[in-house]
């Protein structure tokens, strides 16, 4: 049965950051750096080269732009929601999942294999925005947002993102004569950066501990409506814009899992870089990843 495959694959990598975070609670921020700048490239390298860089992928791209980037309007537009979401964290938390690291062989094992394209388009177009938009928003006051400064800052973040790094790397090598060679190189260490990545999310989850941060009520209310929007209402949009612009079943399931994926650990990152909202951050995703546990593979039985 692919969800008992897929929990067969997740919960052993969690379990085992885990136990590490549990231990060694700081560890996860020694190797989380290196693996963002080097792996996450790598990583999205050998998968864009391995599904092939075609129309459908810059599709799904444009489509987790669209739903991101009308769940952001709705959120700020709307007072209730404005209200239950006045937090940047929590704003990124809403819709930026862990499309990467745990949407990925959430694909590999649900979806036929034709479908990594689309989930990989998702996931790209996720990255870019969330490593682009996110620096800028947990910024400090003295961040310039504005004029000539905000187009450097937004170029710089740009240039810096791992998925742009990983995109120009996969085009670079799609026009030289190695190309499969390359792929076949690089897919095995693109398999063990999601590994990896996986246990640097038990990590956080063990150093974290949600259970404790569930004590504080304030923190685990403060979340509820995030929580609600990521794992609930982005995929719902997400599948109301796949039947509108009448997707193939092929995308539409990979794009609606891709957004039922738990809070990204971009967000405690650029939370902790920032010095800003980290319990806040960190609550979002350890009780996303647990919740998702649940709620992915409803999501499955909903799409099939």
């Amino acid at each position: 049965m692919p969800i008992l495959g897929l929990l067969s694959e997740l919960l052993p990598l969690l379990a085992v950051g885990y136990w590490i975070g549990r231990f060694k609670p700081a560890f996860s921020s020694q190797i989380a750096p290196p693996l963002v700048d080097y792996g996450v490239p790598v990583s999205l390298m050998g998968l864009l080269l391995k599904s092939g860089l075609d129309w459908f992928l810059f599709q799904a791209l444009a489509m987790a732009c669209l739903a991101i980037g009308l769940l952001v309007a709705a959120i700020r537009l709307s007072p209730s929601m404005r209200m239950h979401i006045g937090s940047r964290s929590l704003l990124l938390g809403s819709v930026f999942g862990n499309s990467g690291y745990f949407g990925i062989p959430v694909s590999l094992a649900l979806l036929p294999s034709q479908s990594l394209s689309f989930s990989i388009g998702y996931d790209l177009g996720a990255t870019l925005l969330v490593w682009t938009l996110g620096p800028m928003l947990l910024a400090n006051s003295t961040y310039d947002l504005t004029g000539t400064s905000a187009w450097k800052n937004l170029l710089t973040a740009l240039t810096n993102s791992p998925a742009s790094k990983g995109l120009v790397g996969a085009v670079l090598i799609q026009v030289t004569p190695w190309t499969d060679q390359v792929t076949s190189v690089l897919w095995i260490p693109s398999r063990i950066v999601i590994v990896l990545a996986l246990i640097i999310v038990g990590m956080r989850l063990g150093a974290v501990d949600p259970l404790e941060n569930s004590a504080q009520q304030k923190i685990w209310l403060l979340v509820q409506p995030s929580l609600l929007i990521k794992l609930i209402i982005l995929p719902a949009l997400m599948w109301v814009l796949a039947k509108t612009f009448s997707l193939s079943s092929l995308m539409s399931n990979a794009l609606v899992l891709q957004a039922a994926t738990p809070t990204a650990i971009s967000v405690l990152l650029l939370a902790e870089a920032s010095g800003q909202e980290q319990k806040v951050a960190a609550s979002l995703v350890g009780w996303s990843t647990l919740i998702s546990l649940v709620t992915v593979p409803i999501w499955f039985f909903v799409i099939q």
